[in-house]
């Protein structure tokens, strides 16, 4: 087997060493993300209408947190795809979603209108790195490639907001409240993925904890606001 996909990979602050247990925060941290699958499984349970979908994405936030942990623990180039892999996948299926639950389209305009996201996604730091150079991806710590991410929030959001029909829907507008809100969330935990090494000298355990915990609660609120627009709805 290639060797290189057994490259050691030491990315942030707490790692100090090759050990299995040298990330203990940022390895048990994952644990949010199992909890945030938990409780919006729980409360799938519990609504008026089953929504498989949801609580399938429910697994896969599941899946996020397993991939993490594999990430911080093993510390190699495999673990690294074990620990993006999801959370790519996350990004798009719930976009998906959001096309066909919140602006009722098709299955064909949601793929279409999903495949242009992830496009626009996959493109996106290529085409900065050919126009700042690769210190701009550096400097974020890696954080850029999850721009598009931010960027869907936000026009989804805003989307929601807008006056649908002659008039406002309460059950767009809540979505639509709730989705800028997790941009904000979002933002921050990014903020603290970005900032992990830069701090390392000021703070050995690093912030990279603290974007498990609140990225986990915006998987979390994303999943229960597609539950909540559901019941609204009807």
């Amino acid at each position: 087997m290639d060797e290189t996909w057994f490259a050691p990979v030491c990315a942030y602050c707490e790692r100090a060493d090759g050990s299995f247990w040298a990330e203990p925060v940022n390895a048990l941290s994952n644990a949010a993300f199992l909890i945030a699958a938990g409780a919006v499984a729980w409360r799938e349970r519990r609504a008026p209408r089953r929504d498989p979908v949801v609580l399938g994405l429910a697994g896969l936030v599941a899946v996020i947190g397993l991939g993490s942990f594999l990430f911080h623990t093993l510390a190699v180039r495999w673990s690294l795809l074990a620990d993006v892999i999801p959370i790519a996948a996350f990004i798009h299926a719930y976009f998906f979603l959001a096309m066909r639950r919140f602006f009722a389209f098709g299955p064909g305009p949601a793929l279409a209108a999903t495949l242009l996201f992830a496009a626009f996604g996959f493109g996106l730091e290529p085409a900065l790195d050919i126009l700042f150079g690769p210190a701009l991806a550096a400097a974020t710590n890696g954080s850029l490639g999850y721009a598009p991410a931010i960027l869907a929030l936000l026009g989804v959001g805003t989307g929601l907001l807008m006056p649908r029909g002659g008039g406002h829907d309460p059950a767009r507008r809540a979505a639509g409240v709730s989705l800028l809100g997790l941009a904000g969330l979002f933002a921050l935990s990014l903020a603290f993925r970005t900032l992990d090494r830069s701090l390392c000298a000021s703070l050995p355990l690093g912030t990279h904890f603290l974007w498990h915990v609140l990225n986990a609660g915006v998987l979390g609120g994303l999943l229960v606001t597609a539950l909540r627009y559901r019941a609204r709805r009807g």
